[in-house]
């Protein structure tokens, strides 16, 4: 049986336009970041490859592998265009 935990995910620049929204509560059973992503960009219209973001795990710098925990506070980082 896979377990399901719930997280906090906040979004930043197109990836906030995408989702149509800043932040959002989820129940999940995905195990990292990655299959988050994954779930995310099915359920959301995410269209960024994951091998573009960065992530931080409760206000720390994670790999898209990490296993993530009940309560998590998950922020996906698009790259960042300077102009």
């Amino acid at each position: 049986m896979t377990a399901s935990r719930q997280l906090h995910i906040k979004f930043f620049a197109v990836l906030r336009e995408q989702a149509g929204v800043s932040t959002l509560a989820v129940t999940t059973s995905a195990r990292t970041p990655a299959e988050l992503y994954a779930e995310l960009a099915a359920t959301r219209g995410l269209t960024l490859p994951v091998a573009l973001l960065r992530v931080a795990i409760n206000d720390r710098y994670a790999t898209m592998d990490t296993p993530l925990s009940p309560g998590d506070r998950v922020v996906f980082i698009p790259p960042v265009a300077g102009g």
